[in-house]
């Protein structure tokens, strides 16, 4: 039997953490979730996911401070931004980080389930 693939959800928001949790499990994905950085760095180490949904703005440290991080421990696991800002500067900050891909929040499932499949091959 062929595991399925693990999505690792940061957010601090509950709401969207649900949503994306139920978005990707209806569709057999496992999903890990997290509301902090240190949580997710913390997950990360413990069970590397195949894609990593990271939200902007978090407390302590800020989502582009976060992907750097894992893009010097995990060069090839794809990390796509979720946030509501989406201003240029925002998204080549998110680009010079290493995310692979950009999302703006409100977004649609079909549009979140369709970059997830692009990026872990499922």
């Amino acid at each position: 039997m062929i595991k399925s693939k693990l999505v690792l959800v940061v957010d601090d928001s509950p709401t969207i953490r649900k949503i994306v949790e139920i978005t990707l499990k209806r569709e057999g994905y496992r999903v890990n979730t997290c509301e902090s950085a240190m949580k997710a760095l913390a997950s990360i180490t413990d069970e590397p996911p195949d894609l990593v949904l990271l939200d902007v703005m978090l407390p302590v440290m800020d989502g582009y401070q976060v992907c750097k991080i894992i893009k010097s421990r995990y060069r090839n696991l794809p990390v796509i931004m979720l946030t509501s800002k989406d201003g240029f500067f925002d998204k080549m900050r998110g680009k010079i980080a290493g995310s692979t891909q950009y999302i703006t929040k409100p977004f649609e499932p079909k549009e979140l389930l369709a970059v997830v499949r692009k990026h872990t091959g499922s």
